[in-house]
């Protein structure tokens, strides 16, 4: 982008430049929203849209039709505007989209027609902005399910969860009690990235809690672990952190059964807090004795 090539032609060193690009990629700034570059800082004060305006004989009167997709008329000596790309569906209301989303699901006989459905849902905002949709990676039918928060920015890049370095930890933490990936199911509450790596919000757990719950029953796990506070609250339908959700079990009801379930610390959270890793390992070890029995 011209922006960012000007920033960078400004900077004195190799460091520099690299320490602006992770302050982009931390801001959310990670992907190009366009093929070409504009560059708006050469069109100086002038507004963006200022050379057009609409003309009322073609603004769309008809009951339902969008003004957004109304022709532009330039005006005199300019030139006309570029075709407009097709927008994206507009999202569903939260509860809209929930009880759509769990007729959808319900209809759904294997993991392979979920994941066809998720595809072509679009009642969950997070699908405009993401690159690919993160089901699930490990085994379909598996004693032990992980469910965590969101996919990030590598998971987006992959289309699976848990790829990046807190997955890599996940895969470490797992081999620690004879785990691996044929062993375990791995998903997310959310199937898409959030813009910038925020937690989901609950409309957008909402919308996704369906096909979650219809993944459990496909799945047919004896223990849910879930991976983090976000993950822990829209799992258990609790308000408490993290720390006081960890290392308890407890039993959650998915469609006719109910399933053992713990919470643990996310990866990424011991990435950051190294001495926190006992706690995670205590974990660890309740779930290897309740796989075991």
């Amino acid at each position: 982008m011209p922006l960012i090539s000007m920033l960078m032609t400004k900077l004195a060193s190799r460091e520099e430049m690299l320490a602006l690009l992770d302050w982009f990629q931390a801001m959310g700034v990670d992907a190009a929203v366009d093929d070409s570059s504009c560059d708006w800082l050469a069109r100086g004060p002038k507004a963006p849209g200022a050379d057009y305006v609409w003309r009322h004989s073609e603004v769309p009167s008809t009951p339902g039709e969008s003004a957004a997709n109304a022709r532009i008329s330039p005006r005199p000596g300019t030139a006309a505007p570029p075709a407009a790309r097709p927008r994206a569906a507009t999202p569903l209301g939260a509860s809209e989209a929930e009880i759509g989303a769990r007729k959808i699901a319900r209809q759904a006989t294997s993991l392979e027609a979920l994941e066809t459905a998720l595809r072509e849902f679009d009642g969950c905002g997070l699908k405009a902005t993401a690159t690919k949709l993160c089901f699930y990676r490990g085994a379909a039918k598996a004693d032990l399910m992980i469910v965590g928060e969101a996919p990030g920015r590598d998971e987006d890049l992959e289309g699976k969860p848990f790829v990046g370095r807190a997955g890599q930890l996940l895969d470490k933490m797992l081999s620690t009690i004879g785990l691996g990936e044929p062993d375990v199911h791995i998903t997310n509450i959310v199937y898409w990235r959030p813009p910038g790596n925020r937690t989901p919000t609950p409309q957008e757990a909402l919308a996704c809690r369906p096909f979650l719950e219809r993944q459990i029953e496909l799945v047919e796990p004896k223990i849910v672990v879930a991976v983090g506070g976000a993950a822990a609250k829209e799992l258990f339908g609790v308000a408490e952190g993290i720390m006081r959700l960890r290392g308890k079990w407890r039993n959650v009801t998915i469609g006719e059964r109910t399933i053992a379930a713990i919470a643990t610390l996310h990866p990424a959270y011991l990435l950051r807090t190294p001495a926190a890793k006992q706690l995670a390992w205590q974990d660890l070890l309740q779930i290897r004795s309740k796989i075991r029995a």
